[in-house]
């Protein structure tokens, strides 16, 4: 699945802020937004009422296009702004923010190194310190975020019955979408920006992907329990290079990721990442030499990490001697090619599921 651009709306022109007292001066509203609807409205709306300037961390903003995070952060920044009224475009400041998936304190430094950089940009009183509050939905604000953000105070507001963002991408998403579905859910800016992404090629390339998860899982509906697969993968580095593959199939379809698979019945973990390793790559390395070069290993289990069902996976950090030369590889088996990539030009919105905060992990990046 190609990650591309979809900009159906032109940029807003940010009006000056009204000069009013506020209890607050920035409030801080974290979400994903995919889509924003009624009950993100609610919380705007509120945190326009109470501070000078509101902030909206818009997360996982370097994912790959994928049937759970459709659209880009610019994309979701087109329809929050069409849901703002023109006068209070200046006071609404959105910013981009990345997932940590598997590191919870890189992920609180990044909002309060956001949040910080924000406020030294917009705080107009260098007399006082400014007046920081924490504003989203109750269910939002009863522990998560006021536990990791105790230095600011805490707004909450009540959830909007009804809406449910999981519902209106599965809709979209569906073979037989109608906007008619959703447009009570939405507000008229986001009913006309959903309406116009709907007919693009991207949009169809994400319900291919749907309908192909939807047939996944439909093959295991009758297990007694909800399936829980195991899987591999191997991060190989050299000189700065790690070895990655292009996926040939779906899910995620043209996206680079790591070699690796699921593991086969009465086999090893390490193993079955050795075998899928070199079926991928035909990586030109003897198998008992990179079983010698095997540097850690660590469990990855982000239960949101693959669309198709709870897959938890088992990754290996694979570290060859540093040299000029690297060995041959190319792509088989399930990878239409293979490549050695430099680490400095990893791009996360390239990268398949998870795959670049397994390799932050692994790497210490």
């Amino acid at each position: 699945m190609v990650a591309a651009r979809f900009n159906p709306l032109p940029a807003f022109k940010q009006q000056g802020a009204c000069c009013m007292s506020y209890p607050f001066d920035f409030l801080v509203c974290i979400g994903r937004f995919q889509p924003f609807h009624n009950g993100h409205l609610a919380v705007v709306e509120a945190g326009l009422r109470q501070a000078r300037q509101l902030i909206l961390l818009c997360g996982s903003a370097e994912q790959p296009r994928s049937i759970r995070n459709p659209f880009t952060w610019q994309e979701r920044e087109a329809m929050m702004r069409s849901a703002v009224a023109p006068a209070d475009q200046a006071r609404l400041l959105i910013v981009p923010l990345a997932d940590s998936p598997y590191n919870e304190d890189r992920w609180v430094r990044d909002v309060q190194c956001v949040v910080q950089g924000v406020i030294a940009a917009h705080h107009q009183d260098l007399q006082r310190a400014p007046r920081i509050g924490l504003i989203g939905h109750c269910r939002a604000q009863s522990a998560y975020y006021p536990n990791r953000f105790p230095q600011w105070d805490t707004v909450a507001v009540d959830d909007v019955a009804g809406v449910n963002a999981t519902a209106i991408r599965q809709s979209l998403l569906g073979s037989d979408f109608s906007p008619a579905a959703v447009n009570a859910w939405l507000p008229p800016g986001v009913q006309q920006w959903l309406a116009t992404f709907a007919a693009s090629a991207v949009c169809r390339d994400l319900r291919e992907e749907q309908a192909f998860i939807t047939a996944y899982k439909q093959g295991w509906v009758n297990a007694p329990y909800e399936p829980n697969f195991v899987t591999v993968d191997a991060a190989v580095v050299q000189s700065g290079h790690i070895l990655l593959i292009e996926r040939d199939r779906r899910p995620g379809r043209g996206l680079l990721a790591l070699p690796g698979g699921f593991v086969d019945p009465g086999e090893r973990i390490q193993d079955a990442c050795l075998r899928e390793l070199v079926e991928e790559t035909c990586i030109g390395v003897p198998l008992p030499v990179l079983r010698g070069c095997i540097k850690q290993s660590a469990v990855f289990d982000a239960p949101h990490r693959s669309a198709r069902c709870r897959t938890i996976t088992h990754a290996f950090h694979i570290e060859l001697e540093p040299g000029r030369n690297f060995p041959s590889v190319a792509g088989s088996d399930d990878a239409r090619t293979a490549q050695w990539m430099p680490l400095g030009e990893l791009d996360p919105q390239r990268l398949f599921e998870d795959h670049y905060f397994i390799i932050q992990a692994l790497l210490g990046l």
